[in-house]
């Protein structure tokens, strides 16, 4: 399993990245959604690393923003993109599965450290 690190980077990457694609290919304002997720995260994420007393503060910043832009993938964007069957579908699934993964990466971080 991925360590929160590793996670957190990979998955704020990911929204950032396909977020800018899919802003490219429709040049609409809210394909950067994910793209300021992304950068949410990999903030919230450098300053846990910057400010450890506050750590904790911010590692559950990265946790809400990524329970948001899962839940809001699937709820809002997942559905138009079936339905157009074209290259949206696919950035969604890669956003989607990244999210996925960093989630329970963080689920199990939080339960080794509730167990210490």
């Amino acid at each position: 399993m991925l360590k929160f690190k590793n996670s957190s980077l990979i998955n704020s990457l990911s929204l950032i990245i396909v977020g800018l694609w899919g802003y490219i290919e429709v040049t609409s304002p809210t394909a950067l959604i994910p793209v300021i997720f992304g950068l949410g995260i990999m903030a919230s994420y450098y300053l846990s690393n910057k400010f450890p007393e506050k750590k904790k503060i911010f590692v559950h910043v990265v946790l809400l923003l990524t329970i948001l832009i899962f839940f809001s993938l699937i709820t809002t964007r997942l559905p138009k993109s079936i339905d157009a069957g074209d290259l949206s579908l696919v950035r969604v699934i890669i956003m989607l599965s990244t999210s996925f993964i960093a989630l329970l990466s963080y689920s199990k971080s939080f339960i080794d450290n509730r167990k210490k």
